[in-house]
């Protein structure tokens, strides 16, 4: 288990809030220690009918993308509210406070959205807990993947059913290298241990877990997660792992564009617009430099093992899917189609 005493991560703590209710916004600031349980919601008032989606921004050229991204995440019944978390200190207050203005007008249903400006670029920002988190579950993504509302609610009545397991639509894999003795990360294609925060959904407990708990051992993989500057969603599985036992579940869903994909074609829009929006929105991505990204987390997975003394990552197999049709082919019009079309 991934236990000790409480501590935040070793970052500065104040942020702006940008909140953005019934398009109006202004600036707010928080307590400077989320770890604090002074400034943590009872789990216990936490709603459990719906569920908060934590969208992590950064580059500025996805910025007409994640706008998209979060107003359909506001439309899904399943959602509370849409938190976008933006990591880069360095864009300036207009472009925020326009990108802020966007995103109120943009909401769709009930589901507010508000901008967060984070203080520092440190990926651990993604598992703060906060207390403007008002459910159970929580959904982090990244500002790239477009997931349709009936995947989403799919999604989350999957968590409902097993509220303790990282729910993910991206699946990777730990392996053994047997010629180098050595932890590598990888691709499987029938199991898998570790989900991707491009869709992660799990209970709101584990942003605690993952910040503030575990002692010098989190302390210093919290670490290596910013040398790195990559691997918190493995490091997340890790936690998660260690603490039931058991891994992730996969999940199907009816339509995920993944914009950062390398392997996307450079004609997304049928434009030139078209074109350089998706290349710059491709180049932007962790995953566009595939070897060298594949090959540090590698090197997290072996850091992080070497540092919690076990591994902790199971395997699963499967994913589940929100229907079930006739499996049978029958011959139908001289061809051979699926007998219940």
């Amino acid at each position: 288990m991934v236990t000790g005493k409480r501590h935040a991560v070793p970052v500065s703590l104040c942020f702006l809030f940008l909140f953005i209710p019934l398009g109006v916004f202004s600036l707010r600031t928080l307590s400077p220690d989320p770890c604090d349980p002074a400034n943590q919601r009872d789990t216990r008032t936490l709603r459990s009918d719906q569920l908060t989606v934590l969208i992590n921004g950064y580059s500025e050229s996805r910025i007409p993308i994640l706008q998209s991204i979060a107003a359909t995440y506001s439309g899904c019944p399943s959602v509370s509210s849409v938190l976008v978390l933006w990591g880069n200190p360095s864009t300036t207050t207009r472009t925020l406070t326009q990108l802020a203005h966007n995103l109120s007008i943009s909401s769709f249903g009930n589901a507010a959205i508000s901008l967060i400006r984070e203080s520092t670029s440190s990926l651990n920002t993604r598992f703060l807990p906060r207390a403007s988190i008002e459910t159970r579950a929580v959904l982090i993504c990244d500002d790239d993947v477009e997931v349709d509302p009936k995947s989403v609610d799919f999604a989350f009545r999957i968590w409902r059913s097993n509220p303790d397991r990282l729910i993910g639509l991206f699946a990777r894999s730990h392996d053994v290298d047997l010629q180098q003795r050595e932890w590598i990360y990888t691709v499987h294609p029938d199991k898998y241990s570790i989900v991707l925060t491009k869709f992660m959904m799990m209970k709101t407990e584990y942003l605690q877990k993952y910040s503030c708990g575990g002692g010098e051992a989190m302390d210093e993989m919290r670490r290596i997660v910013d040398e790195m500057r990559n691997c918190e969603d493995i490091l997340m599985n890790f936690v998660v792992a260690d603490e039931t036992n058991a891994g992730p579940v996969m999940v199907g869903a009816e339509r995920v564009r993944d914009w950062g994909d390398a392997r996307n074609d450079e004609d997304s829009g049928g434009s030139d617009g078209g074109k350089r929006l998706n290349s710059r929105v491709t180049e932007a991505g962790l995953s566009s430099r595939r070897a060298e990204h594949r090959k540090r987390r590698g090197n997290c997975i072996r850091e992080f093992h070497r540092v919690l003394g076990r591994m902790p990552l199971r395997y699963s197999y499967g994913k589940v899917v929100n229907s079930v049709g006739e499996q049978g082919l029958c011959n139908k019009g001289g061809k051979l189609v699926f007998c219940d079309e």
